[in-house]
């Protein structure tokens, strides 16, 4: 399953894009009934959490909190992404590309914090990989 929150009201989310997304990764990584939580919200919201997990007072663009455990139903829960629109905003305007692009490439990114990928561990490269292969040539 696959849950798509937007808890901001600044912008409008395209839920079915983003489902779509994630639904491509799942696939792509052989994540048999993964569940993955989405979630689009302020600056103030990804402070506190922000804060609160990772003991940094400041806006971030996006975080991962990953689970990786199966429920009792057999689904089995990667974790959650949560992604600061107005962060992703303002990179979007300075990187010179859509925020529909930025947004997407953040949930690419979160995902693969979920599945463990690191900075300077792998993480890079994949990204790059899959930015080329699922977001490149589209609307940037």
């Amino acid at each position: 399953m696959i849950e798509i929150l937007n808890l901001q009201k600044t912008r409008r989310i395209e839920r079915i894009r983003f489902e779509r997304l994630l639904r491509t990764l799942i696939r792509r990584y052989h994540v048999r009934r993964a569940e993955v939580t989405l979630s689009f919200v302020g600056d103030a919201a990804i402070r506190r959490l922000n804060r609160k997990f990772r003991k940094k007072n400041a806006p971030t663009d996006v975080l991962s909190f990953p689970i990786m455990k199966k429920g009792p139903d057999g689904h089995f829960h990667l974790g959650d992404i949560i992604i600061a629109v107005p962060r992703a905003a303002a990179q979007a305007k300075d990187l010179g590309h859509s925020l529909r692009f930025e947004l997407q490439f953040l949930t690419i990114h979160g995902f693969l914090h979920l599945l463990g990928f690191e900075h300077f561990r792998g993480h890079e490269a994949e990204e790059a990989r899959l930015v080329a292969e699922l977001l490149e040539g589209k609307a940037r």
